[in-house]
């Protein structure tokens, strides 16, 4: 028999509790129906976890280990995951607008055609990691680590780049400013 490589929500557990029920009691929460709770899932264990197409919108996820997860698809809009470790995910595809990854680590993690619209990775470090068609537009960056990142064909239209690290990082083709390509 065949073993997957990610680890089913049914399968994690957070503080005693099932994270498929704590997902489902997410999901209401979001929805506005009863039986709702916001998920707290500060400082949990969720490596290699496949939350394929989850809603996470709102969930708080400070100092969570999501290192390899595969996270394509997910809603993180207004999410807390600072100080986070998503070393090495897969979050192709994502929706962190407006999400907290103040000091998280994103070393080697596939973040392209994700939206960061207005995103906070003040401090994040993320090197090596895949940036490749994703909207930081509005996103703070200051202090961020993106040494030897691919930037490419991403949006880093009005953004506060101030003392970010860039060494190595590949921003030929991304956007800095409307209507122009710049290199920092």
């Amino acid at each position: 028999m065949l073993f997957s490589k990610f680890r089913s929500p049914k399968s994690v557990t957070h503080n005693g509790r099932k994270l498929a029920d704590i997902l489902a009691a997410h999901a209401r929460f979001i929805a506005g129906e009863p039986g709702g709770a916001q998920a707290d899932l500060s400082g949990a264990d969720l490596t290699r976890v496949a939350l394929e197409k989850g809603n996470l919108s709102r969930a708080r996820l400070p100092s969570a280990r999501l290192d390899g997860a595969s996270l394509r698809w997910c809603k993180f809009t207004s999410a807390d995951l600072s100080q986070a470790s998503l070393r090495g995910a897969d979050l192709r595809n994502s929706d962190l607008t407006e999400a907290n990854l103040s000091g998280a680590d994103l070393t080697e993690a596939d973040v392209s055609g994700s939206e960061l619209f207005r995103a906070d990775l003040t401090a994040a470090v993320a090197h090596k990691a895949n940036f490749r068609g994703a909207n930081l537009r509005l996103a703070k960056l200051a202090g961020a680590d993106f040494s030897g990142a691919d930037m490419n064909i991403s949006s880093l239209r009005e953004v506060d780049l101030s003392q970010a690290r860039m060494e190595g990082a590949d921003t030929s083709t991304a956007v800095f400013h409307a209507g122009n390509k710049a290199r920092p």
